[in-house]
């Protein structure tokens, strides 16, 4: 039981008590539903793979997206992983193509441009019909150096631009920090 709970909680945002209650839970559960799910984590562990185009997680050589006809191949919405990309596609907005970087240039961490899929990206736009490149980075130190320095890669092949930052929905403007409300600022456009 220790060693299952020691397993989940290096899983991310897993804390020691939710560890402990998914233990709980998939002993309570029938042995045959803990084989399932533990069969289903092995095949996807085993086939599942990244895109050959784009990088995003795939069973096959190229994923969903970029197999799909209907996307506008034109536009590139760049994300650093694969969860930037699936919070993209839950809002329904983007119908372009994606590139995924696999993480943010850090020197702190000893992440520079060499280790990212950025050179795939330079390649894309060189031999594809490329009309604009969205960059949507995590507004952060990591995310404005990544956006700056592509920006000024990618921009003598097409447009470049990035998506605004600003207030949440429902958020009070009083607790906003600095940072966030400047971003809100900069990012205003005119009312319809």
């Amino acid at each position: 039981m220790a060693r299952l709970i020691d397993q989940f909680e290096r899983l991310p945002g897993i804390g020691p008590r939710t560890a402990q209650r998914l233990a709980l839970h998939l002993l309570n559960q029938p042995e045959e539903q803990s084989r399932q799910f533990a069969d289903a984590l092995l095949a996807a562990r085993s086939q599942v793979g990244q895109c050959q185009r784009c990088f995003h997680l795939s069973a096959d050589p190229l994923c969903e997206i970029c197999r799909n006809p209907e996307r506008a191949n034109g536009l590139i919405c760049v994300v650093a992983d694969s969860r930037d990309l699936l919070a993209l596609e839950r809002t329904r907005e983007f119908h372009g193509s994606y590139h995924v970087l696999g993480g943010l240039i850090s020197p702190m961490d000893g992440v520079g441009p060499e280790l990212l899929n950025i050179r795939p990206l330079v390649q894309r736009l060189d031999q594809e019909s490329i009309t604009e490149v969205i960059l949507a980075l995590t507004p952060s130190v990591e995310g404005d150096t990544t956006s700056l320095y592509l920006a000024r890669l990618l921009k003598p092949f097409c447009p470049v631009s990035r998506i605004a930052y600003g207030l949440p929905m429902g958020s009070e403007l009083e607790y906003a920090d600095e940072v966030t409300l400047s971003r809100a600022l900069e990012g205003r456009r005119p009312v319809d």
